[in-house]
């Protein structure tokens, strides 16, 4: 059983965003490893605010759009929260997906060499002062190990545990070994007694995420054919509903955490042995809102 505290994600919606940053500095006063904000919300703008309000957590995103911004205009931003924190900030990265890109009317070249151009330049920006280490969004074996060339850290987001050693084979012996490189994790979290009732808010965890041709992709690889291409098919005939009923147990179990308090704690601590180093849950609740989610995560640890 694990005893290890994890790292938390953390969002800040409107109307909660003051209560928002109450839970982080209850988070660090509680010993959790991390706090790691998404893209939506202002993930970055959140973290500036975490600079200030907390005093020894370490906390980043995980992670922003590089295609959103300038990379001089992200260099003097993370640079302040890097300074303000001391030192506690981490600066996650990634590419996003062409749906998401194509809604914003960005335009965006190959995966790979956008993100090694955007770190060559972010680097590169002068009289910011000392700037945070940077943690590259990986799912497919090549951007892990492009993690591993010119970056800090790698983090994934809801990838299969029992695909992982494949996975991180793309980094050097050096780097797996190294427990200053971050291998961070976005883990949908459901704790209850129920089971079912936590796998289906896990469902809806992930109903977006099924419906992105990367993640299928990567299921895909993990031995998830069926699952995947079930879902596909559902979303050709324009049947959304039924996507629900390709999400197996067996696929869920493998890359989200629910249940009883035992199993999520039992089903971390298999995160750990299978090589992530910062797992970062994500946490919904089956009885009630995202405040009663970290109400129970509190509980379990």
């Amino acid at each position: 059983m694990t005893t290890r505290k994890p790292a938390l994600a953390l969002a800040a919606v409107p109307g909660r965003r003051a209560r928002t940053l109450e839970l982080a500095t209850e988070i660090e006063k509680k010993g959790f490893s991390g706090i790691y904000c998404a893209s939506f919300g202002d993930g970055l703008g959140l973290c500036q605010a975490i600079a200030e309000a907390t005093n020894t957590i370490y906390f980043g995103t995980a992670v922003v759009n590089i295609y959103t911004r300038h990379p001089s205009d992200y260099a003097l931003t993370t640079a302040l929260i890097h300074e303000l924190s001391g030192g506690r900030f981490r600066f996650g990265i990634g590419v996003s997906h062409r749906p998401v890109t194509d809604r914003l009317g960005l335009s965006t070249g190959k995966p790979l060499s956008d993100i090694r151009t955007f770190v060559d330049e972010w680097k590169g920006v002068a009289r910011t002062g000392d700037q945070p280490p940077i943690v590259l969004a990986a799912l497919r074996k090549k951007m892990v190990a492009l993690g591993g060339e010119i970056a800090s850290g790698i983090v994934y987001a809801n990838v299969s545990r029992s695909n992982l050693k494949k996975s991180l084979s793309a980094l050097s012996d050096e780097k797996r070994s190294d427990p200053k490189f971050f291998v961070g994790n976005m883990i949908p979290t459901c704790i209850s007694s129920d089971r079912e009732a936590a796998a289906a808010v896990n469902r809806k965890t992930l109903s977006g995420y099924v419906q992105l041709p990367n993640y299928r992709n990567v299921w895909k690889e993990a031995g998830y054919v069926e699952e995947m291409s079930g879902i596909e098919e559902a979303i050709t005939r324009g049947e959304p509903q039924r996507i629900g009923e390709f999400m197996t147990k067996r696929w869920l179990s493998d890359c989200t955490l629910f249940g009883s308090p035992s199993e999520v704690r039992e089903g971390l601590e298999a995160f750990y042995d299978a090589g992530i180093n910062a797992p970062i849950l994500v946490p919904s609740s089956a009885a009630g809102n995202q405040m009663k989610a970290f109400q129970e995560l509190f509980e379990i640890f």
